[in-house]
């Protein structure tokens, strides 16, 4: 197998063309399944080429709703280790990683591990928010607690083996948090009001210093249906705020953001954010660090406007 300096890259570019294999190698290499593209490009980059991974979650789809094949299930009962967000977040995957576990497959909820928060307003308040990886320390977590798996798993010799890849990971991390810490240090803290399309920014909330006043589904997941009075209640809560943004997933449909914009007596604009998949390579958000980074620079940007008040206007 030839040296790749770009794994993550050669990944996404595989799964794009429909490949099961995010990460190939010989059939002695032990055999990683990971659930989301997210964790999927966390994981490659951890592990380098020194195991086969297998990412379930093609680029641009819905963690909440997205299916596999008959052989991506068969890979999932013959893994030596499966990692999964957990925390409720792959819905449509609970069949497929019970019949996993029957198989005696360890699954990893790596979310379970994070110090998890909980939604506090909406239909899913009081549960646990599976959405974690918009807090760059809390990934920093996930990565000690993949890495501790992968030793008990698949064996010290591949814990020994990426050693110098999971260094290198970890500081490009915490470089990463650093970094978004600085972009959104520029947005006065009355300008910190986050209102998405559903509620997904609650961990980067607390990291660093926003308020997500609103959502325009009031849940966790995107298979909920906001009701008119919803929306209604949403539009007041914006008007009164001033937001001058509302931040919509880009790979969900924005029509109903753009309609509560609509209602608002303000100007509002939707501002697409790459909140819960990766794109292809070349996609704006080809890997969890890139998308993490464009997302911070999206919020700084759309928060900017001095339009944000104290008060209701």
């Amino acid at each position: 197998m030839s040296t790749r300096h770009h794994l993550t890259a050669v990944a996404f570019t595989l799964a794009t063309l429909g490949s099961l294999t995010a990460c190939s190698g010989g059939d002695d290499e032990p055999s990683i399944v990971v659930t989301t593209n997210i964790l999927g490009d966390v994981v490659s980059s951890l592990v380098a080429d020194h195991a086969t991974v297998t990412v379930l979650m093609k680029p641009n789809s819905d963690p909440h709703s997205f299916g596999i094949s008959a052989k991506e299930a068969g890979a999932m009962e013959s893994a030596d280790l499966i990692i999964g967000n957990g925390l409720g977040l792959e819905e449509g995957l609970s069949a497929n990683l019970d019949n996993a576990r029957s198989e005696g497959v360890r699954v990893l909820d790596v979310g379970e591990s994070i110090d998890p928060l909980e939604y506090t307003s909406g239909g899913s308040a009081g549960t646990p928010d599976p959405h974690f990886w918009t807090d760059p320390a809390r990934m920093i977590a996930a990565v000690d607690t993949i890495t501790s798996a992968l030793g008990e798993e698949v064996g010290d010799d591949l814990a020994e083996a990426i050693e110098p890849s999971v260094a290198s990971y970890r500081g490009q991390l915490e470089d990463l948090d650093a970094e978004i810490a600085e972009i959104v240090e520029a947005i006065p803290a009355k300008n910190r009001k986050l209102v998405t399309n559903h509620h997904v920014f609650g961990y980067f909330a607390q990291r660093f210093d926003f308020e997500v006043i609103g959502a325009v589904l009031p849940s966790g997941t995107t298979l909920a249906s906001p009701s008119a009075a919803d929306l209604e209640e949403l539009a007041r809560t914006v008007e009164d705020a001033g937001v001058p943004t509302i931040f919509a997933d880009s790979s969900q449909p924005q029509k109903l953001a753009e309609a509560l914009s609509e209602e608002v007596d303000l100007d509002v604009e939707v501002t697409p954010l790459f909140s819960e998949s990766l794109t292809e390579a070349d996609g704006g958000a080809g890997t969890y660090i890139d998308m993490q980074r464009t997302n911070a620079k999206a919020i700084a940007d759309g928060l900017a406007s001095p339009q944000i008040t104290d008060t209701p206007s």
